[in-house]
């Protein structure tokens, strides 16, 4: 007779992101079918991407933050429960209590409920318009709040806060961020790095107070709240968001009377278990060695570590994790690895700042050297992949580690490749996957990026490790002698070097006529600006003809940059910064006409801002009319020619540089190119016009001109290498046109010469090669290319103003021919320039 064995009752409280991590892993390794599984859910919803909250405010419904649909739990036979609360547990009848009174059996229990977030008990934080930061309900709230506040206020500047602080930025609001401690992302930050990040987001409009206590929450006078400061000073505010960091949400095991920490959160063991051999705690819920753990990813590997034990697997252990952080807020790069602060005994410190750029980069290295012990870096995050590596697999540092974080040269920084990585190196901190693991997977027949997403759930996570992972699965396709896919995107199996073939030798004229030959689909943001670069570079058409306007974003479907307040620039183009009186003139009468802001630029222009939409036809009607043309200072082509004066003025000048630059100038200023392009040329060695720090850099030498190219400024700057001496003017320009026809023809979406020169197989002296020595037999076609870019220029402005159904397009509203009186402008200095929020409200509060 045989004898039935009744499944256990396998019970998880929490269905968040590790809650539903954990019944996926438990899936994956059959366990579902050895329990009867039941996840009860206090939200209405099933498990979403919290990581990514932020998305809800920009258009990402909850459908696509949703990590399920219940079609796995249903295929699986797992019950699920949403917007259920569990009020307690009964561990002696092993029971849970439910909020409406039912009692449900258990066999084995999982607490995944995850924190809560922290409120300071400040007096009047229980008003209306104070809110939390964790749920969808919280945006909704947040977001029908905002739509009637003009300023929002953050408590609290760490990760969670600054994420919070961009939520209020993007629903329009005049935002504030209020921090205890002395600067930002104290945890993750040092002093120098908390500084520079500060000043980043006060750049962006975002008013910071940091080292600043709230001392209590009263009513406003101008807004619906008062925040009154310990030091006596005060901000007032219509909206209070807290994220002052987050609580164990420890109350149901408490009540239960598990072991609890000191300051919270659930204590457990390497297997996960809490002091009740059947209940394990995973997530931030959970104490593991008297810390609580606010990342997803600690929260994934808890939950496969519960897994296995429940699968008597009693070698996986959960030992701790890394906490390094990757992250853009507010458009700001931070990133913090391991022993950021140099707590280590002995430690030794490499920094590398750059006011200029606001760029930041410390390195935390052994006493001898050898191993990187932690790091920070804010502004540029792209140090972030190859320092972390050698920090989770204490990889012994180069000889010169200091280069690991310094600015690339022509020698560039001596970088980690796929190949150093050992197989243990993990790749995805989210979800635990390895090197090892991605080789297995494109060894077992995961032979696409999207295959091996798939099979081991890597970049599915916080999607931080995107970039490691690709060049990981190409070493991997490579090695197995698989082509590795370079398609531009899923509309068109090219790369952008072939379709500005395609484009070239097919003679295709528009977006839709390439679609139709060689894609499919719509096109999306990465292939339509892309293509409409390369018909820009080819044809030199118009590129607000009717089959071309839909491919251009907001800059050059205006013909102007847009500022952050929603005025256009101006930027008429100067020559070598070479202009008449009359010119001058005529800026400043127009500047006076329409109360524009002027200034002066680097690229010795002159910029006029605070134009609205419609008064740009207006601007350029005058400009054109003194003989202005347009700057292109809104497109990926040429900016600018910097220029000093040359042997015409400077007793120290060679060569007349100030008339090669207006003539260079004037040669290239059609040209459209996957990233823009700077020039300057100075007049002798002593480098006034710094041209070693352009894409195109020329100087004057008592032979003729020495030719510098690829470098440049901003925030990796690179200095250009000397690619040929004592040129003629002929040569001089010769060489110029194929090194840029070269340049537009074979770079990828938004390269920089840099960076193109770089990934060229063979670097400066292969295309030396091709330039010099023609080499691939493509000089002639790159110098007529060029000619044809010449000879067709036009000025956009000068062709807009003779379009009337291009004018269409300069209306501040589609159905109306107002502007928009929202717009207030200021005095600052002698100037006047468009109001802040916080100005605007202060203006509306005088008027009454």
């Amino acid at each position: 007779m045989t004898t039935l064995t009744r499944k256990q009752n396998l019970v998880v409280v929490g269905n968040g992101m590790v809650g539903h991590h954990f019944i996926e892993s438990l899936i994956a390794q059959g366990g579902h079918n050895d329990f009867n599984v039941t996840v009860f859910g206090e939200e209405p919803h099933l498990a979403y991407d919290r990581v990514h909250l932020s998305e809800y405010f920009t258009g990402k419904g909850a459908a696509e933050l949703a990590m399920t649909d219940g079609a796995l739990y249903d295929e699986n036979g797992v019950k699920y429960v949403t917007d259920c609360l569990v009020t307690g547990i009964d561990r002696a009848s092993k029971q849970l209590t439910l909020k409406d009174g039912t009692t449900i059996s258990y066999d084995k229990l999982v607490l995944a409920t995850g924190s809560y977030p922290f409120v300071p008990p400040i007096p009047g934080h229980e008003r209306d318009n104070t809110f939390v930061y964790r749920t969808l309900e919280d945006l909704d709230a947040i977001r029908e709040c905002a739509a009637t506040a003009k300023t929002g206020t953050v408590v609290g500047g760490g990760l969670l806060g600054l994420e919070a602080a961009n939520a209020l930025k993007s629903l329009g609001l005049e935002t504030h961020v209020v921090e205890f401690a002395p600067r930002l992302m104290p945890v993750q930050l040092d002093e120098q790095g908390g500084a520079v990040l500060k000043d980043m987001i006060k750049a962006l409009d975002v008013t910071v107070h940091t080292d600043t206590a709230t001392k209590e929450i009263v009513d406003g006078e101008g807004a619906y709240h008062r925040m009154n400061f310990a030091d006596g000073t005060h901000i007032e505010t219509d909206l209070i968001l807290f994220s002052a960091g987050i609580r164990p949400q420890d109350a149901l095991a408490k009540q239960s009377g598990l072991e609890i920490g000191t300051r919270g959160g659930i204590c457990v063991n390497n297997h996960c278990l809490t002091s009740d051999p059947d209940i394990y705690a995973i997530g931030e819920c959970a104490l593991w060695n008297d810390r609580i753990f606010g990342l997803v990813a600690p929260g994934y590997t808890m939950a496969k570590t519960a897994v296995a034990n429940l699968l008597n697997d009693a070698a996986t252990v959960f030992t701790g994790a890394d906490m390094s952080t990757k992250l853009k807020l507010l458009g700001c790069d931070v990133g913090s690895i391991g022993d950021a602060h140099a707590t280590t005994q002995g430690s030794k410190v490499f920094v590398y700042q750059d006011q200029l750029s606001n760029a930041y980069r410390k390195m935390v290295v052994s006493e001898d050297g050898k191993k990187l012990l932690g790091a920070v870096l804010v502004g540029d995050n792209s140090y972030y992949d190859t320092l972390l590596q050698y920090y989770l697999n204490a990889i012994d540092l180069p000889e010169q580690a200091q280069s690991l974080i310094l600015p690339a040269t022509g020698n560039a920084p001596v970088g980690l490749g796929v190949d150093a990585l050992p197989a243990t190196a993990s790749i995805c901190s989210c979800h635990n996957v390895t090197k090892q693991d991605i080789s297995d997977a494109v060894n077992s027949g995961s032979l696409s990026l999207g295959d091996v997403k798939q099979a081991t759930k890597a970049s599915s996570g916080c999607g931080g490790c995107a970039a490691l992972l690709k060049k990981c699965v190409d070493h991997e396709l490579l090695a197995l002698g698989v082509e590795v896919s370079t398609d531009i995107c899923e509309h068109f199996a090219y790369t952008r070097q072939d379709l500005f073939n395609l484009v070239k030798v097919e003679g295709i004229k528009s977006f839709q006529e390439l679609l139709d030959k060689h894609g499919k689909g719509h096109g999306c943001e990465i292939c339509k600006p892309a293509v409409g670069s390369i018909l820009a570079s080819v044809w030199n058409d118009y590129v607000l003809k009717k089959e071309h306007i839909s491919l251009q974003d907001t800059n050059d479907r205006f013909l102007a940059n847009m500022q952050k307040d929603g005025t256009y620039s101006i930027v008429p183009r100067i020559p070598g910064g070479e202009i008449t009186a009359d010119k001058l003139i005529v800026l400043g009468q127009v500047a006076k006409e329409y109360n524009l802001y002027t200034k002066v630029t680097g690229g010795q222009r002159i910029d006029l801002f605070g134009a609205t939409v419609d008064q740009l036809p207006q601007i350029w009607e005058k400009l054109i009319a003194a003989g202005f043309e347009t700057g292109q200072a809104y497109g990926k082509s040429l900016r600018t020619v910097k220029s000093c004066v040359g042997s015409t003025w400077c007793r120290f000048g060679v060569n007349d540089s100030l008339s090669m630059a207006v003539s260079l100038e004037n040669r290239y200023k059609g040209l459209r190119a996957p990233h823009k392009i700077k020039f300057a040329v100075s007049g002798c060695t002593r480098e006034c016009a710094e041209a070693q720090s352009k894409d195109i850099g020329v100087i004057a030498t008592e032979g003729g001109w020495n030719l510098y190219v690829c470098g440049n400024g901003g925030m990796k700057p690179r200095h250009g290498d000397l690619f040929a001496k004592d040129l003629d003017d002929e040569t001089l320009v010769k060489y110029i046109d194929r090194v840029l026809m070269f340049y537009v023809k074979t770079a990828d979406r938004l390269q920089r010469t840099s960076v193109w020169m770089e990934n060229l197989e063979g670097g400066l002296e292969y295309l030396k090669d091709v330039v010099i020595n023609n080499k691939l037999g493509v000089c002639d076609e790159l110098e007529a290319q060029m000619n044809h870019v010449v000879d067709t220029f036009q000025c956009e402005w000068k062709t807009t103003l003779e379009d009337e159904a291009a004018l269409k397009t300069f209306r501040q509203f589609v159905n109306h021919e107002s502007a928009d009186e929202n717009i207030v402008f200021v005095q600052e200095r002698d100037q006047i320039r468009p109001a802040t929020i916080e100005e605007k409200s202060q203006l509306i509060a005088k008027a009454g």
